[in-house]
């Protein structure tokens, strides 16, 4: 049994969404306090648009008849309920559970992992055995529901089924009256036939239903089924047979026929279900058959079927001992009042204990409302841990940080003295250690700067060796073994605002074959450590630059290159071209060396097939400054 002060009851039918909104009154009675229905068309019979097409029929309801309740209960339509009664052994009740878990195993027609089930034991067969109510549900239904509801800002607390929700509402309505006693619900897809005999009751679901009659109108009239659903509303009713006139609407007449040709496969299913009922389950002939669901007030419904079965034909009331507020417009509730079984064996689990009590929630879900159910317990549990906390720590501010501070002072005012005495020896101390690191740091920078040259000599020379070979490999050059040769004549690094150069010459083809001898400037040998700082100082120049004009010369970022190879074009025009582009790509691939915006220093202009050597100039960028 649920508990909540009012509450929002939704049976998501195949053709209809039908809401009503209960309160528990102090009797623990229901009071109908707000209602509604809306028409759901085809749509809702399909799994492709149904979710969104109920979502939207939901939010409009509630909207449209200011629903007020946010917790909710619903009712899953029986088209897409597998419900059977199974029969098992007399065994303990110990071993219900297992035996059962067999039985769905081998009844239910999807794999277990997939659905969400449930069972109850209904009572004792006169053989003895147990007779159980099976019923499953795809998981990803029940999950659909919850999207619905939420997206609603409604609370889903249970999910039943169709039939188990129309016998808690008989039982409740009606007892348990004399004989046997017939339920017909006659749905959009499905009819629900239920049985109620001294205690115990029995459910069969039929895949029949109104959506029939429409659908097979719409054939026949060829039209569309939305205007055959408004014409079977408006004109519709069940032909009781030829002894009676036809009406002179010829659409009428026909709609008439095609009612009354379903109402007879119906029938017949019925009367299979009843047969079942007397000879499986030892039930006896009805004395009595109540009529629900939205199809059963088309005209002469009761009528047809009180001719077929011969039995007493009323109209099930579901709201017999229900409280109506004042509020409650009882004209248009009269309308649909024999459709609201369902909604109203919802709101019942509320209140009473009820014959078939099934919740086919998924364990995640119900987790999950368990856990939100105990969360004002963690929370009440983590204030109170909070104010221990506090507690705790108020004494310890009070008592413990207060003795701390005494301490604290009281070896503060022996340690100022001191601090005084040392405070400026320190300082002198920290200062020179500041200026013997930064004079440490210069000496790491010069050192390392000492074999940066070396370096991209190494890199230069890397890259000459590579051009010749790639030239060489050329086909026009490799099929009569040319050797190409490539080096540099002139390498003058671009300081600003000063003349230091590097020049190397050579006269041997290659950077791997280059002089040694190197000619720098007095200043750059001195820095280089290339001569001693007497010399430094005799080479010097007598005189400098005013203070005005000078210009930082701390770093070289670019080196001009001029370089000499062997004329390839007596044996290809296009060779030398491709020796100055292959030597530009080398640089390039340098990347932890020379910045990629190298570039030639001149227009090359290919030379003389007769001349011996040509000349090319680079500026060479580099990726990292160098220090002076």
């Amino acid at each position: 049994m649920l508990k909540s002060k009012t509450f929002l009851c939704l049976d998501f039918g195949a053709g209809t969404l039908k809401a009503a909104e209960f309160e528990q009154t102090d009797a623990s009675t229901l009071c109908l306090k707000n209602f509604g229905v809306k028409a759901l068309g085809l749509a809702g019979s399909q799994d492709s648009a149904r979710e969104g097409v109920v979502q939207r029929a939901l939010q409009e309801l509630i909207t449209e008849r200011g629903f007020t309740a946010k917790v909710a209960y619903a009712s899953a339509p029986g088209y897409q309920v597998f419900s059977k009664y199974v029969k098992l052994p007399p065994v303990d009740s110990s071993k219900v559970t297992q035996i059962i878990q067999y039985e769905a195993q081998q009844n239910v027609p999807f794999p277990l992992e997939e659905v969400v089930w449930n069972y109850q034991v209904t009572g004792n067969l006169p053989s003895g055995e147990l007779e159980v109510f099976l019923v499953a549900i795809k998981s990803e239904i029940v999950e659909g529901l919850f999207r619905m509801c939420d997206n609603a800002g409604l609370r889903l607390q249970l999910v039943d089924v169709a039939p188990a929700a129309l016998c808690n509402s008989f039982r409740y309505n009606y007892g348990d009256p004399d004989g046997c006693s017939m339920l017909l619900d006659i749905g959009a897809k499905t009819s629900n036939v239920l049985f109620f005999e001294k205690g115990k009751s029995s459910s069969r679901g039929v895949n029949i239903g109104a959506n029939s009659i429409t659908q097979d109108f719409a054939n026949e009239a060829r039209m569309p089924f939305i205007k055959a659903e408004q014409f079977k509303i408006a004109e519709g009713f069940v032909s009781l047979g030829g002894a009676y006139e036809e009406p002179e609407n010829p659409q009428q007449a026909q709609i008439a026929k095609v009612a009354r040709q379903v109402m007879t496969r119906l029938h017949i299913q019925v009367n299979q279900t009843l047969q079942f009922y007397r000879g499986q389950q030892g039930g006896g002939a009805p004395q009595r058959l109540f009529m629900a669901g939205g199809a059963s007030v088309m005209p002469y419904t009761s009528q047809f079927f009180q001719e077929k079965l011969n039995v007493q034909v009323e109209y099930y009331n579901p709201l017999r001992n229900i409280q109506i507020d004042a509020a409650v417009n009882l004209e248009e509730l009269a309308k649909v009042a024999h459709s609201l079984g369902e909604v109203v064996g919802l709101g019942l689990r509320s209140i009473a204990q009820c014959p078939i009590e099934l919740n086919l929630i998924p364990k995640s879900i119900l987790q999950r409302q368990q856990f939100n159910a105990k969360k004002p317990y963690f929370i009440a549990t983590a204030v109170s841990l909070v104010c221990a906390l506090l507690a705790i720590g108020w004494f310890y501010d009070a008592k413990v940080v207060t003795a701390k501070k005494d301490n604290a002072a009281k070896i503060q005012s022996e340690a100022n003295p001191l601090k005084q005495i040392w405070e400026g020896q320190l300082d002198n101390e920290m200062q020179s250690i500041e200026r013997i690191k930064k004079d440490s740091e210069k000496v790491s920078l010069w050192l390392s700067n000492r074999v940066f040259w070396i370096e991209i000599l190494k890199e230069l020379r890397s890259c000459l060796q590579t051009t010749e070979a790639n030239v060489e490999a050329l086909p026009v050059l490799k099929a009569k073994n040319i050797a190409s040769g490539v080096w540099i004549n002139k390498l003058t690094p671009d300081v600003p605002g000063a003349n230091d150069q590097v020049e190397v010459t050579t006269q041997s083809s290659g950077m791997s074959r280059m002089s040694p001898y190197m000619m720098m400037s007095p200043e750059m040998m001195k820095r280089y450590g290339l001569m001693p700082q007497m010399a430094a100082a005799a080479a010097a120049p007598a005189a400098e630059e005013p203070a005005a004009a000078k210009v930082n010369t701390n770093e070289v970022t670019t080196i001009n290159l001029t370089c000499t190879a062997v004329n390839l074009k007596r044996f290809s025009d296009a060779a030398n071209e491709v020796l100055i582009n292959e030597f530009k790509a080398q640089l390039l691939s340098r990347t932890n060396w020379f910045a990629p915006d190298t570039t030639l220093g001149k227009t090359f202009t290919n030379p003389d097939p007769n001349d011996d050597t040509f000349n090319f100039d680079v500026v060479l960028k580099l990726k990292q400054p160098i220090k002076l």
